[in-house]
């Protein structure tokens, strides 16, 4: 079994593809496995990860376009790595990324941890500073804020077993840490930055008006709170989240 399983959803990425690909390949730590479900490209992004030559890396084609946790799941399904992590299709590692985050874990004995990131424009500059892995994460501060990105966090499934994404879900990344954060006490930061997120302009993860509902249901339908505790919780992530982004408004 490789030590670690890294997780990707591909849709219609080709313009940030082989980017993606090459931070993966460029990885200190080589004993890895790639598991990239592509879920119903329409562009030529199936033809640039199949021209790639390493044993490591596993395509998986699913039947339908069943959205990104759809796709993530099914790359977890196959994983047989201890320790889990993600990267997007148009994300980036430093080549020091999984090298890092594994011994980290081991050494700290942890379940979960996370490092610092850096957030870019399109072309991977600099648009407003890293973001900062400064604090634990544990369920509690979790529900006010999701600090936890997937590009920059690992879990160890050894200990833990698999989490998988709920698919009804807009919100899907952020249900998936809580839920796995009601199984350990905390994660814990590594403050490196050692990834890149490009931050789109029509990324939906800027526009946080559009997503309130979604933010809203994820205490309510997946935590099961009531509906005050749900909108006591959702008023906290949107006043965190324009906290977190703020210098993008000035």
């Amino acid at each position: 079994m490789p030590e670690a399983s890294i997780i990707t959803p591909v849709f219609n990425s080709s313009k940030f593809l082989e980017e993606t690909i090459a931070s993966v390949l460029n990885q200190t730590f080589t004993d890895w496995e790639w598991m990239i479900t592509d879920d119903k490209s329409t562009d030529n992004s199936v033809e640039i990860i199949q021209k790639i030559n390493d044993s490591r890396i596993q395509l998986i084609l699913s039947d339908k376009n069943g959205g990104a946790g759809h796709a993530r799941n099914l790359s977890l399904k196959q994983a047989s790595g201890r320790f889990i992590t993600f990267l997007d299709a148009d994300d980036f590692w430093e080549p020091n990324f999984l090298e890092e985050m594994i011994s980290f874990m081991k050494k700290d004995n942890t379940e979960l941890a996370y490092s610092n990131y850096a957030r870019c424009d399109e072309n991977l500059n600099p648009v407003i500073d890293d973001f900062k892995a400064d604090k634990p994460v544990t369920f509690d501060n979790l529900l006010k804020t999701c600090r936890l990105s997937l590009l920059s966090s690992m879990y160890d499934s050894q200990r833990v077993g698999k989490e998988y994404f709920p698919e009804g879900s807009k919100r899907e990344d952020h249900v998936m840490w809580l839920n796995l954060l009601k199984k350990i006490p905390v994660g814990k930061p590594l403050p490196k930055t050692m990834a890149k997120y490009r931050m789109h302009q029509s990324s939906i993860s800027r526009k946080k008006s559009n997503i309130v509902k979604d933010q809203y249901l994820v205490y309510k339908d997946y935590m099961n709170f009531s509906t005050v505790k749900s909108l006591y919780y959702t008023a906290n992530w949107a006043l965190n989240g324009f906290k977190k982004y703020s210098k993008l408004f000035n």
